[in-house]
């Protein structure tokens, strides 16, 4: 099974970015846009996964949420990777506060302790809007850093589960399920 784990969106929120990205969709990019069910950040990209190891997994984040407090993340500002004149994902940013970093870095160092490979990348907190088509120049994109910066959009959400999610691969894109969540410790409780 193909697995990540990630903080999902609510479908308002959901809903609002997709109608604040309508300009980049409209520009007429050669960008397939991602459904806007399938927005997300992404924690770790855990590939292919095999049956047996998906109780550790949900063991783990059983386990780091139940030690993290709920929290706010406020998402805005968008752009892309590597670079916005040749880009390869266009995004969405998302705060990377420390109460996100710290969540991140607890899946990971726990993860590890089980067999993952620790992610070596910098950390950069993002909801994927659409991934560019490979092979196009950077004439393709023109524009796009200018339009990016013009829009307008910040969201916040409270943090208040993790989720291991399944990657269906076909031919339409990806669709993602969840497979199992972890409850993040509610502040009101006072625990």
């Amino acid at each position: 099974m193909r697995l990540f784990i990630a903080l999902n969106l609510p479908k308002a929120e959901r809903r609002r970015i997709h109608e604040a990205a309508a300009p980049l969709r409209e520009a007429g990019f050669p960008v397939r846009w991602l459904d806007p069910e399938n927005y997300h950040v992404t924690l770790k990209f855990l590939g292919n996964t095999r049956n047996e190891v998906v109780p550790v997994v949900e063991k783990v984040i059983r386990k780091v949420a139940v030690q993290t407090r709920t929290f706010p993340l406020t998402l805005n500002g968008f752009g892309a990777f590597p670079t916005i004149r040749r880009p390869r994902v266009i995004w969405l940013g998302a705060d990377p506060i420390p109460a996100l970093r710290c969540l991140k870095q607890d899946l990971e160092w726990a993860l590890t302790r089980h067999g993952f490979e620790q992610e070596t990348r910098a950390f950069h907190p993002h909801v994927t809007l659409g991934r560019a088509d490979e092979g196009q120049g950077a004439g393709a994109f023109r524009g796009l850093d200018e339009l990016a910066a013009g829009l307008d959009y910040e969201g916040q959400v409270t943090v208040e589960t993790v989720d291991l999610m399944r990657s269906h691969l076909s031919k339409k894109g990806a669709r993602y399920s969840i497979l199992h969540s972890g409850d993040l410790k509610d502040v009101a409780d006072g625990g």
